[in-house]
């Protein structure tokens, strides 16, 4: 037995050992609380390597060329994570099959707490060389093959369970993990860099978050194994189905499924980019402003989303969460025609476009893992799920960061938001044509 085995046996054993004490019913509001850990710890993770590929790698691993040249070579490589993502879910989902999800989600987060954590001792360019770029490529393939097997169906089962009458309600609390995260890893950065000089801060400052990462990674391993390994957890899982099917299966019968549920939430996944890491780009290489002050503009935007990911739970109840996603994707595309603008307005227009789209982010991600589960058979729910999940994410904002920052610098912010407005109809057509999705999403 190797030891990655025997450590994963020995954190299940100690899972199921403080939860079996005793009579353990399942609810719905503990599935939450496993849910939101654990997205708000993969959140993290993803937001301090954005944020890092804004302000820190294009000067420590691309110092050779111009400021704009150097991020686009940072934005190049953020997508190796949303490709590698689907191998991650082919390769884990085996791993599920042959060993179960326990030892899947602790081989998973491991690998996904090594990746980031090796990134707080990535050497810069001036010690290593052309190795530096090499060796972030590495380490952020290594976290999209990890977030490829962090699928732990968690958010499935809690959709499964919830009230009917409740349904986008818990449709919406995974995703409150994205504001969540945006929250803690911009307060981290904009806390070292105001409180820092450059030069430490581009040395050994920058590091921090990292580690900050490894250690909420082992925090939301325990609070997710808690939840997955006990035997009522299990059989719940087998019962509504939730088990891993392969992969190539599952596409060659669902492939029709998983192409509209890819394309059913894009609007939502290609504005994320366009309000987190797009606008830090664009200040950071346009204007002279602060950089800790303008993350605090993010901060602020984050919390009116957190809001609104809240009120798309309450208006899917009422009016549908397909309706939800529509409306929302018209909004988008209209958003998209101005708003990237206002970037160029001061700090009066940044702020409108933050808190504008980050209340259009909020209410249209708040849904957007309710167009993926009931999509599918029973059988195929849970690897389509998480193939739909990483094909979203592929398409809708690996690339965005990279698109946007081209688009803006050869023809003005009005050009990036035609990356935007391409998400939101290819959301509108897929909700259109899916009759199928819309009669189950009502």
């Amino acid at each position: 037995m190797s030891v990655a085995s025997a450590h994963s046996g020995s954190l299940e054993r100690d899972a199921r050992a403080v939860n079996t004490q005793g009579d353990h019913e399942v609810h719905p509001g503990e599935i939450a609380i496993g849910v939101i850990i654990g997205r708000t710890s993969e959140f993290f993770d993803f937001f301090c390597y954005a944020i890092a590929s804004v302000i820190v790698f294009p000067a420590l691993v691309f110092p050779y060329v111009d400021r704009l040249t150097g991020t686009l070579y940072s934005f190049a490589l953020f997508p190796l994570a949303f490709i590698a993502r689907p191998i991650g879910t082919q390769i884990f989902m085996w791993v599920d099959r042959e060993h179960g999800r326990g030892t899947k989600l602790t081989i998973a987060l491991f690998l996904l707490g090594t990746s980031t954590v090796s990134l707080a001792f990535l050497p810069g360019y001036a010690e290593v060389g052309v190795w530096s770029a090499i060796l972030l490529a590495a380490f952020r393939i290594g976290q999209g093959l990890a977030l490829g097997g962090a699928w732990d169906g968690l958010a499935s089962l809690l959709a499964l369970n919830a009230p009917p009458e409740k349904r986008g309600w818990y449709a919406m609390v995974p995703q409150l993990g994205a504001p969540l995260g945006l929250i803690v890893a911009s307060a981290l950065f904009a806390f070292l860099l105001a409180n820092m000089e450059g030069i430490d801060f581009l040395s050994w400052g920058w590091r921090y978050p990292f580690f900050v990462a490894f250690a909420l990674n082992v925090v939301a391993l325990f609070a997710r194994l808690r939840i997955v390994v006990t035997p009522e957890y299990s059989r719940l899982f087998e019962t509504r189905e939730l088990t891993p099917s392969r992969v190539t299966a599952t596409v060659k019968a669902q492939w029709r499924n998983i192409v509209i549920g890819a394309f059913a939430p894009l609007a939502s996944f290609a504005l994320f980019h366009m309000v987190t890491v797009f606008p830090l780009s664009w200040i950071a290489l346009y204007t002279n402003e602060d950089i800790a002050r303008f993350l605090g503009i993010e901060i602020i935007g984050a919390f009116f989303g957190l809001g609104a990911v809240v009120i798309s739970g309450l208006l899917a109840d009422r009016i549908g969460r397909r309706s939800v996603l529509g409306y929302t994707a018209a909004a988008i595309a209209v958003f998209s025609g101005f708003a990237p603008q206002l970037l160029a307005g001061g700090d009066a227009g940044e702020l409108a476009f933050m808190i504008g789209g980050f209340v259009l982010l909020g209410l249209s991600f708040g849904q957007s893992s309710g167009a993926v589960t009931n999509n599918f058979p029973k059988r195929a729910r849970y690897t389509g799920a998480a193939l739909t999940s990483d094909l979203a994410w592929l398409f809708g904002a690996g690339f965005a960061p990279l698109a946007a920052l081209v688009l803006a610098s050869q023809f003005g912010l009005l050009a990036a938001g035609g990356y935007l407005l391409s998400g939101a109809f290819a959301t509108l057509v897929a909700l259109g044509l899916n009759k199928e999705l819309a009669r189950r999403l009502d």
